[in-house]
């Protein structure tokens, strides 16, 4: 099999964290395992100018070097030092907040993890002010090529399904990782729920991808308390296996919906659950809709580099919504995806434009091209996102 690396350079990242660590001493590459943190810190290293140490703490190796004394071992390193697994060793954060805080500064921290900051608090707490995050997604639309859109669809954006020699070989991989997932990935952070709770829910979860989250629903179905499935829900979004978008709430008369819409992250990851391996299941399913939304969304969020606090949803009880709402400083861009080849502006769309104040709306649609819908409505096919989106990446800390 070909390298993932030769294969598709995922450049926009590579240039994003080279920014980053020009502006700070530690950058942290967060993502779930396998979607490409450790070929993306190769590309990154490649063409740094000074020496790169790596330290794998899942190599028993790296991982004794730094048992007794890690203050000792990363205090003579020089250049570039990156920490792959780094949510094996929390405790490490406080060490690299002292060792960055050295004048002048010989070494630089790019750190790999596989849960957010919230489920690796010491990096938020420790390196406050001194380090930024970049999340790394699946593959984006726009680094596959329009001529895959299908393939990235159905398979997801995890690198080695993505490479795998067949839909069949996918759905394997899938199936694995899932599995993997929930009986080593959770433990390791700590997290103590059993695989045969867990997968149930995250099946549900599935099955309720691009719908409001309905905490009272899934604790009937599980007989456990809301607080319960909330956690669970946490967890899994915690994980970066799961996306919680949130509500927007504009200064209007209308009832709006304030809970958060979920999503799974990955689309392999939703069609294995949901038992779809091949695109004649996936045309026919209930949640091909849905799962066409998710597709965009994601790929959406990985062009930009959006932040959580810069993304949201908008939905209002009497009419009207919004599949996502773009927020930078007092400009608000609207974001509308519909499986169709022929979208056309709807009532809703006019009700979030002066509802919203939105300085424009971009409707993404399954179509092979982008057009002017109206003065202030832009149709832009979801194959030509990377040339067409026309919307600049958010600056990310």
């Amino acid at each position: 099999m070909v390298s993932f690396s030769t294969v598709i350079p995922r450049t926009a990242h590579v240039r994003a964290i080279k920014e980053r660590l020009g502006s700070f001493p530690v950058v942290a590459i967060l993502g779930p395992r396998q979607i490409g943190k450790t070929t993306l810190a190769r590309q990154v290293a490649r063409g740094y100018s000074g020496s790169v140490h790596r330290l794998d703490l899942e190599n028993p190796v790296d991982l004794n070097r730094l048992l007794e004394d890690p203050g000792l071992v990363l205090d003579e390193l020089r250049g570039l030092v990156v920490i792959d697994e780094v949510q094996r060793r929390p405790d490490l954060f406080p060490i690299l907040r002292v060792l960055v805080d050295r004048r002048p500064l010989p070494a630089r921290f790019l750190v790999l993890g596989s849960a957010s900051p919230g489920l690796i608090r010491q990096s938020s707490e420790s390196l406050a002010g001194r380090i930024a995050y970049h999340d790394l997604g699946g593959l984006g639309l726009d680094e596959v090529g329009h001529h895959r859109l299908n393939r990235r669809w159905l398979r997801g954006g995890f690198p080695p399904a993505w490479l795998a020699r067949s839909n069949a070989a996918a759905t394997v991989w899938l199936e694995s990782f899932v599995r993997t997932f929930l009986e080593r990935d959770l433990p390791e952070l700590g997290i103590r729920i059993p695989a045969p709770a867990m997968r149930p829910f995250w099946t549900m979860l599935a099955h309720s991808h691009g719908q409001v989250w309905n905490a009272s629903e899934f604790s009937r179905s599980f007989g456990v308390a809301d607080t319960t499935v909330r956690r669970y829900l946490d967890i899994l979004a915690g994980a970066l296996v799961v996306r919680q978008l949130q509500p927007w709430h504009a200064n209007v008369a209308k009832r709006q919906v304030k809970s958060p819409k979920v999503y799974l992250r990955d689309t392999g990851v939703l069609h294995a659950l949901l038992g779809i391996g091949d695109m004649r299941s996936l045309d026919s399913h209930p949640k091909v809709g849905d799962s066409w939304e998710g597709l965009v969304l994601e790929s959406i969020v990985g062009q930009l580099g959006l932040p959580e606090e810069h993304a949201y949803f908008w939905a209002a009880h009497a009419g009207g919504e919004l599949d996502l709402l773009l927020t930078r400083g007092t400009r608000r861009v609207g974001i509308e995806i519909k499986r169709t080849s022929m979208p056309t502006v709807t009532r809703s769309m006019r009700t979030a434009l002066e509802v919203l104040a939105l300085a424009e709306l971009i409707v993404i649609h399954a179509g092979r091209d982008s057009f002017r819908l109206a003065r202030d409505i832009r149709a832009v096919s979801a194959s030509r996102l990377g040339s067409d989106l026309g919307l600049r990446r958010w600056p990310r800390l």
